[in-house]
């Protein structure tokens, strides 16, 4: 069973939100900065995966604002609500989700137990990153072109 955007609301875990353009175009903004922060091999594997993870939560949240959406501040867990949220706000794969919550995973795991970073699974945060902010962009321009910017 799917569960859409406005039963998230209703059960507390969502609630509504209005943006503006400048608002979308800022978030988007910072999450391309996020990435390319990313790829910096000058810096450690584990903040450049938390670079990539912050990207992720940008466009998380942007997918949740076009739609009239923002994670509930009262509920824990918005991190994965947010990425959970991505097949119905902006009709990502659930393949694709899967990997982002998989690096949610991870990340978590970094910054809770001090685990290891390897650079595969940078790369592969990287990579997703990349992928979600196209498909967002590309779903922004042909779904909700009121808020379609120029990143």
């Amino acid at each position: 069973m799917t569960v859409s955007l406005q039963n998230l609301s209703k059960i507390g875990l969502l609630e509504k939100h209005e943006t503006s353009t400048d608002q979308v175009r800022r978030m988007l903004e910072s999450a391309g900065r996020s990435i390319r922060d990313a790829t910096q091999d000058s810096i450690s594997l584990e903040t450049r995966l938390d670079a990539a993870y912050r990207a992720i939560t940008q466009l998380c949240m942007v997918a949740l604002w076009v739609n009239g959406y923002r994670p509930s501040k009262s509920k824990p867990g918005h991190h994965q609500t947010m990425i959970q949220s991505l097949v119905h706000s902006i009709g990502l794969a659930r393949n694709r989700m899967l990997l982002l919550d998989t690096v949610r995973i991870k990340r978590n795991a970094i910054d809770y137990t001090g685990a290891d970073v390897d650079k595969a699974s940078v790369n592969e945060s990287i990579e997703a990153a990349n992928h979600l902010l196209r498909h967002t962009t590309r779903w922004i321009a042909g779904n909700k072109p009121q808020f379609s910017v120029r990143t």
